[in-house]
Parts: structure tokens; C-alpha cells; sequence
């Protein structure tokens, strides 16, 4: 009897299990279907076939400039489940801000198809994938998605096809189109919230952020990803930031030129110098003529060796920055000059020294050399914070490093992780002899900004003690 019994609950907690999973299976197909209606509507409608009058267009709930209903996706039961792990890591409220989102990207090469494939899996409600080129068998090494039976078609289309299948519930649109004056309005129309710039052609790069800047458009920008291999050394920063990096030396003086623009700009590089040099094009049987293979004259007239991870990693670095921005969450990228141990072992023994200087004693230094690295690093990013972004480039990074010191923020708490401010020499002797309601009442964004940044560091440190 026992093993009856047995047998008899496995039987239908077996069959309450595929009741389950048939249900499941039945909404999912249903919704695959509804998808595929709704599609196939759309396409009816840029013929002229369906909405014979705008207002019944209006009257069905759908707004035709950007082929959103408005309807929040994650009361969808099925949409809600896919990115439940996003919902538990951003919250519900956070999550609804990225699912409302619309997002260009252009290059769907080895970085912007990596991109574009994470947006779409964190919930990105609206997608324009640009790209004029097509599937090549060389770009397999490195591209999200496509497979052999996608060489030859477009970029675009190649990724919203896949995409489909992935995440039916995003809008996608496909424009196999080069990016130029004639195609601006086209892509960067429709207030897009982000635009990644995943380009490889300068001429194209400079004039996509130029035109990104004078519309009020946050843009991230990704530089050179070839010819590298270390995936530490990539970094989040302003344009005026990136080194090492011959890409985003050339738009940084194109930019500055052309344009007027000097930084203002976050982009996605490496600190790791090219590993290989660009070598010329080589048609299939070692012709070096490549106007015979060029889409658009003046493009791949040289390639460069490719480790296919390294894009790979660009292209979710983009994803993670512009994912956590629309949803509101803040995240402290690596400083670029980072100090050895000697260096917050100097900027300690500053500290200790200002204090028995000012207040006759060091007893209310509350922090240590590790503590010291994180406020210098994670803090205030190896930079005064009166500079919110950096203002010295290449070598003049590391003269400004040692010019720094640690002061208190306010002269009436002790110096601890959440009371101590980053400081060049000159500025430390400035704020000393101003109160902090002075500096409140006339320079209220610094103090505004530096506040937030202290209490962060309270949170953090509040947080590590449990």
C-alpha cells in the first residue's frame, strides 16, 4: 500500500505539473500569436492596407509616430516573470522607468550587437537598430547573434529577427541606413532616452555625437575595442579621459575642431595600448583592392585584428551603463588614475599632518590607509571634488595626483570615511576658511553634490557593518 500510495502522489503531483506547464505553455503561444497579429498589423499599416483613417488608428489606442500603446509591459504576467531579476535588483518602480524606454543604437557590429542584445534582455521597451552593413562570415567571431545562415543579409535585420524570438513584447525597428547629415532626423528623431554610438568610422563618430550634443541627447560613445586583450583595463569616462586609445585621440581633436566640444561626453575605452596594428583589406583570394567589397566608398580600406571577447565586453559595459542610468540607479565607475599603495599612504600621513597643524592633534583622524583608498577612489575618483569631471588629461592626471590632500568637510565632526572631502593644495586652504553656509548659499550645486557623495559614503560604510 505504501508504494501505492507513493506511485499515486507521483502520478499527480505529476500531473498538477503539466497542468501547470500547459497552462504556462498555452498563455506564452497565445501571446507569441498576438505578437505576430500585431506585427503583421503594423506592416498592413506602412502599406496603407489597415487604418484607413487616422482616427481609427487613434480609436484602436495606437499612436503611429512610435508604434508604442503605452501600456505598461510588466503587468504583462509573462514579461513580469522574464525580468523578474531585474525587478528584485532595481525594484518594480525602476524597472517600468527601463521598460519605458527607447533606445538607438548604432554599429551592430561586435560591440553594438552586444549592446543592443542586453538592452533588449533587461527590458528595454523600444529599440532602432541602424546599421547599413551586412553579416559577414569574419564577423561571426564576435557578433551577439547571427549564425552562418545570417551571412549575407543586413545587421539590422539579422538582430531584429532574433530579437523577436527573445523578446517578443519589444518594439523593434530595423534601418539598414549609414549615418550622415541626410539620414540625422530619420535615426535621432522621436526623443530617444539614450543613443549608443558603436561606430568604428570617425568621420561618421564625430558627426553622430556632434549632432547628439546640439540636439540635448545623452549619448554613450564606444572607441576602439580591437586589437586588445586584458578586459580589466576597459573603463567608463569622459571623452576628455580616454588614453592610450588612437580613436578617441582622433574624435577628441575632430570634436574640439569642428564642433567646439571638449569633453562632456561619457565613453566606453581600454587603458590597454593596441596589441596589433591595421593591416590593408584582402578580398577572399588576396586581391588588396577593397573598393570591390566596399557597401559605402571610403569604408574598410583597412581592417584590424579582432579578439572577439573584447567587443563582447564593450558592448555589455554599454548595456550595464545606459540600463542602470535609465532606471534611475547611480553607479560609481573606476576612477581612471589609479594610486598605489604609497600614494594613500601619502595622502593618509597629508591628513594626519593637516590635523595636528589646524587642531593641534590627530586623535579625531578616524580612518585608516584602506579607508583613505576607498574615499580617494571610490569617492572622489582620484580627483579634487570641485572637478566633476576630469580636467587634466594624460600625464597631467598624475602631476594633479600629487597636489591632492584629504580635509574635513565640516570642521565640526571628526575626520571620518563620510566627513572628508578630496582637495588640490590651494582649494584645501580656501575651503578652511569658509564656513559651510557660505559655501551652501553661494555655491549651492558643489555643496549640493558633495553632500550627496558623503552621505553615500555613510550609507556604505553603515551597510559593511552588518
Amino acid at each position: 500500500m505504501g508504494d501505492r500510495s507513493k506511485s499515486l502522489a507521483l502520478m499527480g503531483a505529476g500531473a498538477l505539473l503539466g497542468s501547470v506547464s500547459t497552462i504556462f505553455l498555452l498563455k506564452l503561444l497565445s501571446r507569441q500569436v498576438a505578437v505576430h497579429h500585431r506585427d503583421k498589423a503594423i506592416e498592413l499599416n506602412s502599406k496603407g492596407i489597415l487604418c484607413e483613417t487616422q482616427n481609427k488608428c487613434h480609436a484602436n489606442g495606437e499612436d503611429r509616430s512610435n508604434g508604442m500603446t503605452g501600456v505598461d509591459l510588466l503587468s504583462d504576467e509573462i514579461v513580469a516573470e522574464q525580468l523578474t531579476r531585474n525587478i528584485q535588483f532595481f525594484g518594480l518602480q525602476s524597472q517600468q522607468k527601463v521598460t519605458a524606454s527607447y533606445v538607438v543604437v548604432i554599429g551592430l557590429g561586435g560591440v553594438g550587437s552586444h549592446a543592443a542584445s542586453m538592452l533588449l534582455r533587461s527590458g528595454v521597451g523600444k529599440l532602432l537598430l541602424v546599421d547599413f552593413d551586412q553579416v559577414s562570415l569574419s564577423s561571426l567571431n564576435r557578433h551577439a547573434v547571427a549564425t552562418r545562415a545570417d551571412v549575407g543579409i543586413p545587421k539590422a535585420q539579422c538582430l531584429k529577427e532574433h530579437f523577436h524570438s527573445i523578446f517578443p513584447e519589444c518594439h523593434i525597428e530595423a534601418k539598414v541606413l549609414l549615418y550622415d547629415a541626410s539620414t540625422e532626423e530619420e535615426i535621432l528623431s522621436g526623443a530617444p532616452d539614450f543613443v549608443l554610438d558603436c561606430i568604428d568610422n570617425i568621420d561618421t563618430k564625430v558627426a553622430l555625437l556632434a549632432a547628439c550634443v546640439r540636439r540635448g541627447l545623452k549619448v554613450l560613445s564606444a572607441t576602439g575595442a580591437g586589437a586588445r586583450a586584458d578586459p580589466t583595463r576597459i573603463r567608463v569616462a569622459d571623452l576628455r579621459e580616454s588614453t592610450n586609445d588612437p580613436l578617441s585621440r582622433a574624435v577628441r581633436h575632430r570634436l574640439k575642431k569642428g564642433y567646439g566640444i571638449e569633453g562632456g561626453i561619457p565613453v566606453v575605452f581600454s587603458l590597454e595600448k593596441p596589441k596589433a596594428k591595421l593591416l590593408p583589406f584582402k578580398g577572399p583570394n588576396g586581391e588588396e583592392n577593397p573598393s570591390d567589397y566596399q557597401i559605402v566608398p571610403g569604408f574598410r580600406v583597412r581592417i584590424i585584428p579582432v579578439l572577439g571577447t573584447v567587443p563582447a565586453i564593450f558592448g555589455q559595459v554599454m548595456a550595464s551603463y545606459v540600463v542602470t542610468e535609465l532606471a534611475g540607479l547611480q553607479v560609481p565607475t573606476e576612477p581612471i588614475v589609479n594610486l598605489d599603495v604609497d600614494h594613500y599612504r601619502i595622502l593618509h600621513q597629508r591628513l594626519i599632518e593637516h590635523e595636528e597643524s589646524l587642531y593641534g592633534t590627530a586623535m579625531h583622524v578616524q580612518v585608516d590607509v584602506d579607508e583613505v583608498m576607498y574615499i580617494a577612489k571610490e569617492l572622489w575618483h582620484g580627483r579634487s571634488a570641485r572637478e566633476p569631471s576630469a580636467k587634466d588629461v594624460g600625464r597631467g592626471m598624475w602631476r594633479s595626483v600629487n597636489e591632492l590632500m584629504l580635509v574635513r568637510w565640516d570642521r565640526e565632526k571628526p575626520a571620518s570615511v563620510s566627513n572628508l572631502v578630496l582637495l588640490k593644495f590651494e582649494e584645501a586652504d580656501e575651503h578652511e576658511s569658509r564656513t559651510l553656509d557660505d559655501i551652501k548659499e553661494n555655491e549651492p550645486e558643489f555643496f549640493s553634490r558633495v553632500t550627496a557623495v558623503l552621505k553615500r559614503a555613510e550609507k556604505d560604510f553603515g551597510m559593511q557593518n552588518f
